[in-house]
């Protein structure tokens, strides 16, 4: 049975402050139901692996309170505030916390990439086993996963984080740590107008 952490980041879905990019073609409440039903599908999938493994779950949400996300997604998962910085900060500070717990390995997900499957998680947790870093590339060059063993400060500092450097940049810090690095499956994020066609039907209202 394997043993870790998995970390899931979204954020509370504000009309206006959420998938931006998106507010030209569903305007600002139509991309926040967006981020609503692609943070409720996450969840899902991420609770049917975490079923079946001995996988703890907590969700960093960023806006909003605990409150208002168990209003949206229940009150059965921990929920946990991200840290105020960019991206990196806050990925690293959730890092951080998890492993001083002694949870890891620690799996770290976005909300953003409907087609995670459980099957890629089980796979990103067993590929932990024998390597030191496990990504799941994003078509955007960013990336939609990341596991690691311990923490790796410089894979998180100094990214320009939203670009499509940031996978590219990441697996040039990891060779400079030399770790040892598996790429999982390429997937894409739904970000930008043009991600829309690729919804699943089950996400489209």
């Amino acid at each position: 049975m394997q043993t870790g952490t998995l970390l899931i980041f979204t954020r509370y879905p504000t009309p206006g402050q959420v998938k931006t990019r998106l507010i030209p073609a569903l305007g600002p409440a139509g991309a926040a139901d967006l981020m609503r039903r692609l943070t409720a599908h996450t969840l899902q999938r991420a609770q049917a692996f975490a079923a079946l493994q001995d996988i703890s779950l907590v969700v960093y949400y960023d806006g909003g309170s605990t409150l208002q996300m168990q209003g949206l997604f229940g009150q059965h998962l921990c929920y946990r505030p991200q840290a105020n910085g960019d991206l990196g900060t806050r990925l690293l500070a959730a890092l951080t916390e998890a492993l001083a717990a002694h949870c890891q390995p620690v799996v770290i997900i976005g909300s953003d990439c409907p087609d995670l499957s459980e099957a890629i998680l089980f796979e990103a947790f067993a590929r932990l086993q024998d390597h030191d870093l496990v990504l799941g590339p994003a078509l955007d060059g960013g990336y939609y996963l990341i596991g690691l063993q311990d923490r790796h400060a410089a894979l998180f500092q100094q990214i320009p984080w939203g670009t499509e450097m940031v996978l590219a940049l990441t697996l040039q810090r990891a060779d400079q740590l030399g770790l040892h690095t598996v790429l999982l499956p390429p997937l894409r994020d739904i970000d930008r107008p043009e991600d829309l066609p690729s919804l699943p039907p089950s996400l489209v209202q």
